[in-house]
């Protein structure tokens, strides 16, 4: 059970209403600071639709991040959203075996990209020697927007573990399709 109230538009001045353009706990939770939720949708929103960093890439690195921490909200809802950028089955199963130390058929960048969102998540920095790896595959602005992205998510994990935040019925499937590591 979440620590503050789910928020709807009717709680909302008019102003702010568009806070919840997307109905979802995270926002519902993020509306009680307006002006927090719309720094926090702005980067979010760069990530996704404004970075030039290959999506699927991208996503990958998301989904690291939520599965290391266990944080079955954010885990579930970049499942989602991972699919409609190309992630597939085989990533998310490739990437659970990464983590577990195992090989897999994924290609190097993305398991640079995998060891890459590891370290940051679980050591605070990407090794010199990761950073160096994809730096010979990223461009200066694929490899920042990478490294923000991870620590963002990072952040939004921390969020959501704090403020208790359910997830949805909805994205439960993809919690059983997929499950998190015990803990």
């Amino acid at each position: 059970m979440a620590r503050f109230e789910y928020l709807t538009k009717a709680d909302l001045a008019p102003e702010n209403q568009d806070l919840l353009a997307r109905d979802i706990a995270l926002f519902r939770i993020l509306a009680h600071s307006p002006a927090a939720a719309r720094a926090f949708h702005g980067l979010g929103r760069y990530i996704r639709f404004g970075s030039k960093l290959d999506g699927r890439l991208r996503e990958l690195a998301i989904l690291q991040v939520g599965y290391l921490t266990r944080s079955a909200y954010e885990y579930s809802h970049h499942i989602k959203i991972g699919f409609g950028f190309g992630v597939t089955e085989s990533d998310i199963r490739a990437m659970i075996d990464e983590t577990a130390g195992r090989s897999s058929d994924l290609e190097p960048l993305a398991k640079t990209v995998l060891r890459g969102a590891r370290e940051m998540t679980q050591d605070l920095a990407m090794s010199d020697s990761t950073f160096a790896e994809l730096r010979r595959h990223l461009g200066k602005e694929h490899l920042l927007d990478l490294v923000i992205t991870i620590a963002f998510y990072n952040a939004v994990v921390r969020v959501l573990a704090t403020m208790e935040i359910d997830v949805e019925p909805e994205y439960q499937k993809y919690l059983e399709q997929f499950p998190l590591p015990a803990a």
